[in-house]
């Protein structure tokens, strides 16, 4: 599903305007970003927690050539599913 059908979807669902569910849609994820961006998580109850987490620097290789490569530090997102979310789609 992308975000038109998503967006199709829960406009069926609720009942509401294509544009006013894709402004809300639009919305919730800037938040997202931007609580992640400012380090704290996002804990969606009965689907799940953003978190951004840090990834330490660490010594790589350059599969063509061999070479040692120095990857720096950076930070990624990550989700960790709640139990109900699991056990639904078991």
């Amino acid at each position: 599903m992308n975000k038109s059908e998503l967006v199709d979807a829960l406009a069926a669902h609720t009942g509401q305007s294509k544009v006013a569910v894709k402004a809300v849609l639009e919305a919730l994820t800037d938040e997202v970003v931007k609580t992640l961006k400012n380090g704290d998580d996002v804990a969606l109850i009965g689907f799940g927690t953003f978190k951004a987490t840090k990834r330490a620097a660490r010594i790589g290789r350059n599969p063509a050539t061999g070479a040692t490569i120095n990857i720096p530090e950076t930070r990624q997102v990550k989700f960790v599913v709640s139990k109900r979310f699991k056990d639904a789609v078991k």
